[in-house]
This record gives C-alpha cells, structure tokens and sequence, in this order.
C-alpha cells in the first residue's frame, strides 16, 4: 500500500526520475529507514548520509552504528559527518534545533555538489507537515507558512508526504525491518514535541483526522498563495519606483500593508515596524524605520526610501582620474559625475570622506561660500541621500561635492595648463 502510494506521489509531483542519483538523508529513525527502503525497492539509484550531532551521548553513537549496518546490508554507499552543534549554536547565538538545521543542510548541499547527485530525499512525512503547518500558524509566520512543506523546494525533495506515521511503522513492522528510537521525540523539550505530545492529540478529540485536515488545508493554501504572488509581483512593478517605493501608488492598493510586508520582511522589517510604517504614510517626512543587515527606510515626501549602511563606510562607487593638457582641443564635460580640475589648485593628493556637518565650499557659478547642508536642503535632498553623499577633498577644502557640483576655486580657467579629470563610475 505504502510503496504504491509513494511510487504515484513521485510520479504525480514528478519529483524525479528513475535515473536520477539520490541522496537520502538517513538518521536511523523510522520514517528515514522507511524511505530508503522503499525507494531502494522502487529501483532507484541511492546513497545515504547521516549526520552525527553528538548531543545524545551513547545513543549518537548507537544510531551512527545502526545506519553503516544498515547501510552495508543494502549495499548503498554512506556518507558520515561528526557535527560540534552545541559550539556552533553558541558561536552563532541560536537555538539549537536551528543550528542542527544550519550544519544538516549546509552538509547536504555540500555532499550533494560533491557527488552531482541530482536531488536529496527527506523523509517528511503527513503527520510532521501537519505539525509545521500548526506551528507555522502558532508563530504568525503569514499565508507563506501556512502553505507547509512542499514536495520539492530547490533540491529537497519530500516523497512521503503523502504517508502517515501509521503507514510508516505499519510497513516496517510487517517487514521486520529495525529502527532506531530518538529518545528526546519522546520529550517536550522542544515547541514541535509540545505539539506532537499534547496539541495534536487534544486537537483529534475533537477531528480524528487532524493530520488529514491540516495538511488539505495546506494544499488548499499553496494555491490560494500562487495567486496572492502573483497579485503581490503585479503590485511591486506598480509601487517601487527607482527613487524608493511611491506613497502614492502604495495607498491606491488593495492591501498596502500585505505588499509592504512582502517588500521588507526579507530585509529584516517586523510586522509591528511595519503596521508603523504603513501608518504613517500620511504623516511628516523624516521618520526613520529600520531593519536588520543595515537595512534603513525613510518616510519620506513622496517615497519610502530603502537604503543598506555599509559597516566598511566605503564609497559604494570607483572614482577615476586622468591628467590631460590644457589646449584648444580640450572642452570641459558638463556632467554630474565627472569634475574637471585645476592640477596647479590641487597642493595635495584629492582623498574622498563622506561630508560632515559644517562643511563649506563654493559652488560652481557662486561667488560666496555655503554650508554643504544648505546646498542639499535647498535642492530637496532626501534623509538618504544627505548621509549617502560624498565629497572629495584637497586637504581641508572640499573641492567636488561628488555627482553634484565643483568647488569654484578649483576650476579650470583661462590661466589653466593641465587638468584632472575626475569621473565616478558604478562599483
């Protein structure tokens, strides 16, 4: 019945091939024994890994041993990995059922490069998708994680999840095939072992089949979210402008904060920063949001401005120089990121800094001098284009407000015999 049932689920999400290369990631329990023997049986081409966090003592060990005998028995070739999970998540300040996440996949990827085997088989199955879905629910992850596991997601691939525990151990038993037990799925350590142990079994007083029920309800979800993509890509081309996203394109939406919330929750914006930002869309410019990674957005007149801050503080630009002679032939280039210079007013090398407040120069066609602030307030600068501006300076007169305008003091002149050209190109 089992192996029916996988055999027409591959085939039906057409998961893979009959020649394809799989690795299956075996830990010795159930439902990973289940599956390589099931897709050993269906003729597939498989090699299994197995990961060793070492965080259960002798019985890390014991499950290491019984996946070589299995292994061995099967003829299948097996890759081993020794992990020291607790230093990382300590390293890395994370839980450490993320962190055995993180080594697991990042091993697999590796392994699964190594050998050009086609996918990684996993051995989820219909009672862990309902607890996903559940825990998703619980955490407020959004329509995204209500959608649950999928059958494929980049090289993963999840062939029993159609297969309820039941159905796993039932096939096992009725084959006399052995596996080992992990001992903490039998504690409530762990926020999905809560749901396993105690949620899910009140939840099936009330609907017997709970399992069943969430994992439609997903299946119902993963179409309803391919239409809410597409709308929300349609929406993004109607919003996000090159100066930022428009205020007011984004209020003329079905649903600004949805959109808004696809936009910046990759960038490390939370629901509450969000609800804020979107309430504030009619109100004063200058208001400041941010992100995690450096990730900064500006309330500004028109726009909501994204930016990421550099923690290097390098110019996000190269700048070039050439010297050329002063001769009939030459003509200035009038452009904003080009600054013809007198190499004679230059008494030092030119160095760029970001401005600073109190900066002064003379701007070209000008006769005073004026705050460098002032030029930008008076030309509407926004809050990120006033902290991402550079100038570049000689000595302590700034000589070129960098893609805006030349010091007139530094200018060339009819008195001028060589000349720097200073051009920003794109890093």
């Amino acid at each position: 019945m089992i192996r029916r049932k996988i055999k027409e689920y591959i085939e039906r999400n057409k998961l893979f091939e009959q020649k394809d290369k799989l690795l299956v990631a075996l830990s010795g329990g159930a439902d990973s024994v289940a599956l390589l023997y099931l897709l050993v049986d269906l003729g597939y081409s498989c090699e299994a890994m197995h990961c060793n966090f070492q965080l259960r003592g002798d019985e890390s060990e014991r499950d290491q041993q019984f996946v070589v005998d299995l292994c061995r028995q099967l003829n299948v070739p097996l890759y081993l990995k020794r992990f020291e999970t607790t230093q990382y998540a300590q390293l890395h300040r994370i839980s450490i059922e993320m962190a055995a996440r993180d080594l697991r996949y990042g091993w697999f990827e590796s392994v699964r490069q190594e050998t050009a085997a086609r996918f990684i088989a996993v051995a989820h199955h219909k009672d862990d998708q309902a607890e996903t879905v559940l825990l998703n629910l619980i955490r407020g992850t959004g329509i995204g994680g209500l959608v649950g596991m999928r059958p494929v997601n980049g090289f993963i691939v999840r062939p029993m999840l159609d297969c309820s525990r039941t159905e796993i151990i039932s096939y096992l038993e009725s084959n006399a095939f052995n596996y080992v037990v992990d001992s903490t799925n039998l504690q409530d350590d762990y926020t999905r072992n809560k749901l396993r142990i105690h949620l899910l079994p009140m939840l099936a007083e009330i609907n017997p089949s709970i399992a069943d029920t969430l994992c439609r309800n997903a299946e119902h979800m993963a179409d309803a979210y391919a239409i809410y993509q597409q709308g929300i890509a349609e929406g993004i081309e109607r919003v996000v402008m090159d100066r930022g996203i428009s205020i007011v394109n984004l209020k003329n939406e079905p649903s600004p904060r949805a959109l808004l919330h696809e936009i910046l929750s990759p960038k490390g914006f939370n629901s509450s920063t969000i609800a804020e930002i979107v309430a504030c869309l009619d109100a004063q410019s200058g208001k400041m949001f941010y992100g995690l990674d450096g990730w900064v957005l500006i309330k500004d007149r028109e726009y909501l401005l994204l930016s990421q801050k550099s923690e290097n503080d390098e110019p996000p630009f190269m700048l070039t120089v050439k010297q050329v002679q002063m001769d009939e032939t030459f003509q200035v280039i009038k452009s904003k990121n080009v600054a013809c210079l007198d190499v004679d007013k230059l008494t030092s090398e030119p160095y760029l800094r970001k401005w600073q407040a109190g900066d002064c120069f003379q701007p070209f066609g000008m006769k005073g001098r004026k705050l460098v602030s002032d030029y930008m307030t008076d030309r509407k600068f926004s809050r990120l284009q006033k902290d991402a501006q550079w100038v570049l300076c000689c000595g302590d007169d700034i000589v070129w407000l960098v893609n805006q305008r030349v010091d007139q003091r530094f200018c060339v002149d009819a008195h001028t015999k060589y000349v720097a050209v200073y051009e920003v190109v794109d890093d």
